[in-house]
């Protein structure tokens, strides 16, 4: 089960990064689909870091909550169609995904359990546990995660400048900032957001 878990961890995280592509392609940056950033293809995404060393270390501490990433797919923002709304909604799509995958491996769940078919069950729950996870961590506003994109891109043009200013500080610190952020959430929140997540998780496939 460790291992699977972390298999599907590491797809969500892909689908995850892909999602904020396919959603800046759309909206008229064609960056990642140039450098073949839209492809599902693990290789063209995997960070050693955060898309295996960090999910096995939760998976395998059976952390209450789960989290990892992928290498971040490029975009350009000046290219967006939609300078007002567009790196909100380029931000949210990673997020969305997520919580779409729950929410359908949830019923996919609810399907399988109500058929008998209990380890297809399992493995749909897993699903929907890794992208609740996944999808609800990075709603924080917490610098590089999607949150605090989504709230700078909803924030009036001086505002959010000032907002691109810190991120670009905390970026300066490279994965050692992601990293900290990760074990002071892990200390600090770690146990309340669990508890939120088994929540929404019991809520979805009616456990």
């Amino acid at each position: 089960m460790i291992l699977l878990t972390i298999a599907i961890l590491i797809i969500s995280v892909i689908i995850h990064e892909v999602a904020h592509g396919w959603a800046a392609n759309a909206l008229g940056d064609p960056t990642a689909k140039l450098q073949g950033r839209l492809s599902l293809n693990p290789v063209r995404h995997i960070d050693p870091v955060g898309s295996i060393i960090i999910p096995a270390i939760l998976v395998i501490s059976q952390s209450s909550f789960l989290f990892g990433w992928a290498k971040p797919v490029p975009y350009n923002p000046y290219n967006l169609k939609n300078q007002r709304w567009g790196e909100a909604i380029v931000g949210s799509a990673g997020v969305l995904t997520n919580l779409f995958l729950a929410v359908v491996f949830a019923l996919i769940t609810r399907a399988a359990a109500g058929a008998g078919m209990m380890e297809f069950a399992l493995l749909a729950a897993v699903v929907v546990s890794v992208n609740l996870s996944l999808g609800i961590f990075n709603l924080l506003p917490i610098p590089p995660l999607d949150g605090y994109t989504v709230l700078r891109g909803l924030l009036p043009y001086k505002m959010s400048m000032v907002f691109r200013d810190f991120e670009e500080r905390i970026a300066r610190g490279g994965i050692f900032s992601l990293i900290a952020i990760l074990f002071l959430f892990s200390y600090f929140l770690s146990a309340p957001f669990g508890a939120f997540i088994s929540a929404v998780f019991k809520f979805l496939v009616g456990v």
